[in-house]
């Protein structure tokens, strides 16, 4: 047995790819945005290779679509929003695997505490313990008119609504005991212990809800929590309810910092670092030789229209129509953003720190949506992987790809055997469900915790 630090994987799919013109390129296959097989295989690649789990990104609108209803086509190209809604995807595929983590994102600002509750401890129950939620507040601004708003509401209030819903949808996972709640006695006709289902009872400023939740605890207590937000507001969710954090660092310094800030603010709310999992956005791009990965990379890049590539910076733009700018000039100074705040402050810091002009920085940003890429060999990303792991930047990584499914089978043959080789990432599975595969603890019950604490004292 080995106490050496090792490495998180998540298979972060974004299809049918993340680059904006990565669906293009001569390997893609363009329909795997609504191609349940496609997903299914893909995560079974992942599940062979032993990730820790498969993380869906979600958007409850089109991007674009404001624009293509002002008649502005060219904005519209930005759409790739089509998929399956992820969470029916998750319980389909537990269907087909049997231990790896199935992560979706659901969204506070357009959803209610109680229908999240039941649908990913649902999942939770079908996949035997292997469910985990994304919690984030709603970025781009087209997902608003879907639910009867002319814009988000202010980014402060997402994040204060965000923290009262993780407060309502844990209290209602814990509604029943974890022993003796649900008896189905068939001798004495006694379906449930009333004395150990409890009733949530919350009235705050954004939900009322009774409780209690329609269905038991699972064998992991609750699901895994995940949350995606790098902002101050973002920072602070994340150290009082993510178990793992998803961030885009492109840098070591600045993941060294974004690191250890997370740890040490969660101290505050009596956790420990290790209940937390950093795991930054990494894209592969990779060749048997560092001439042959820059030529890969080049080659994918050559398929992007600038036009295209200036879109990527429209949600972080604060309202700034960047098409009336030069595109060989320096990016403009940019109005606050209602959407994506750290977003916005990495994408603008990567363009001063490298005076890169309007059309570098959007080319860049539309390569890897601000997540960080490494173009090179297989044992050249086991060395960044590895260096980012030891120097406490990072936990592990979420591996997102400029399109499917070649990449991600290349890393995943590739890259994993050599993480693997060198001792910093598992060969089988350690435990059955995500939070013990994860090196998580499972969340006491709070009602059964209250009642231990009184008894003690």
């Amino acid at each position: 047995m080995t106490d050496r630090k090792m490495l998180r994987l998540g298979g972060f799919f974004s299809v049918p790819g993340n680059h904006l013109a990565g669906w293009r390129h001569p390997d893609a296959i363009p329909t795997y945005d609504m191609d349940f097989q496609g997903y299914a295989h893909i995560t079974q690649v992942a599940e062979a290779a032993k990730f820790d789990c498969i993380f869906f990104q979600d958007t409850v609108g089109v991007s674009g679509s404001r624009a293509l209803a002002r008649g502005e086509r060219a904005r519209a190209k930005l759409s790739r929003t089509v998929k399956l809604e992820p969470t029916a995807t998750l319980a389909a595929l537990a269907m087909v695997t049997e231990h790896i983590g199935l992560v979706a994102t659901a969204t506070t600002t357009y959803n209610e505490p109680y229908n999240i509750a039941r649908r990913f401890m649902s999942i939770d129950h079908i996949s035997n313990g292997r469910a985990g939620w994304n919690l984030v507040t709603s970025q781009i601004e087209d997902e608003s008119e879907n639910f009867g708003f002319d814009q988000h509401m202010p980014h402060a209030e997402r994040y204060e609504r965000a923290a009262e819903f993780y407060e309502v949808v844990t209290g209602l996972w814990d509604s029943w005991e974890d022993e003796g709640a649900l008896l189905r006695d068939k001798a004495s006709g006694i379906y449930m212990d009333r004395d150990k289902v409890h009733f949530l009872d919350h009235v705050g400023k954004h939900f009322k809800v009774k409780g209690p939740l329609n269905i038991t605890r699972s064998v992991q207590g609750w699901p895994v929590i995940a949350q995606a937000g790098s902002s101050e507001a973002g920072r602070e969710l994340a150290a009082r309810t993510a178990d793992v954090v998803f961030t885009a660092q492109t840098k070591i310094a600045e993941a060294k910092a974004f690191y250890a800030d997370i740890k040490r603010r969660a101290a505050k709310y009596g956790r420990a670092p290790e209940d937390i999992k950093i795991m930054p956005g990494l894209t592969p791009v990779l060749g048997a030789t560092t001439e042959q990965a820059t030529a890969n990379y080049e080659r994918l890049q050559a398929l992007m229209p600038d036009d295209v590539a200036l879109l990527s910076l429209s949600h972080i733009s604060g309202g700034l129509d960047l098409t009336k700018f030069p595109l060989d000039g320096p990016l403009p100074e940019l109005p606050p953003s209602n959407a994506a705040k750290a977003r916005q402050a990495l994408i603008v810091q990567t363009a001063r720190e490298n005076n890169m002009t309007l059309r570098q920085i959007a080319r860049h940003t539309a390569a890897g949506t601000g997540h960080r890429v490494i173009v090179g060999t297989p044992d050249y990303m086991a060395d960044e992987m590895q260096k980012w792991l030891e120097e406490e930047a990072a936990d592990g990584f979420n591996v997102v790809c400029n399109h499917y499914p070649r990449p991600f089978e290349d890393f995943c043959t590739q890259v994993v055997p050599e993480l693997q080789r060198r001792g910093i990432f598992r060969s089988e599975y350690e435990g059955a469900t995500l939070r013990e595969n994860l090196g998580l603890r499972k969340p006491e019950n709070r009602y059964q915790r209250a009642a231990r604490l009184k008894e003690a004292s």
